[in-house]
């Protein structure tokens, strides 16, 4: 199967999930989509994830477990921000906080993929993935 826009739908699937309640959602493997679930379960918007291999496709996923705190998803808004039709980036000068800093960024700069927080305490900038509250 083939996909134009991988990150975004690892977002989607872990945005259904969070809407239907479930406990985890497998998402297809890659480096970039391991590393982006890693950022969001460091800054404690999800519980883990691990790589798993699929028995039935024979394919590497990561198993993604969700967070919930009173029964309500701890992720109110996930959102793509960089499209492959548009690319936006933002120098660690010019990022904004989200939503007053209750959420983060997550960007992919020279130095890994790290936080708003972290890219502006490091002084670097890059392509802003998404968008986190």
């Amino acid at each position: 199967m083939s996909f134009q826009d991988p990150i975004s739908d690892c977002l989607t699937r872990i945005r259904n999930g969070l809407m239907r309640g479930k406990s985890n959602v497998f998402v297809p493997y890659s480096k970039l989509k391991h590393e982006l679930v890693n950022v969001l379960v460091a800054e404690g918007y999800l519980k883990s994830c691990v790589k798993t291999d699929d028995s039935v496709s024979e394919k590497p996923m990561i198993n993604v477990e969700l967070k919930y705190h009173n029964e309500e998803p701890v992720i109110k808004e996930l959102k793509r921000i960089s499209k492959p039709s548009l690319r936006k980036y933002s120098s660690s000068t010019s990022l904004d906080s989200v939503k007053n800093g209750l959420g983060s960024y997550i960007l992919s700069t020279n130095q890994g993929l790290m936080t708003d927080k972290d890219a502006r305490a490091k002084n670097v900038g890059g392509e802003i993935l998404c968008e986190v509250f």
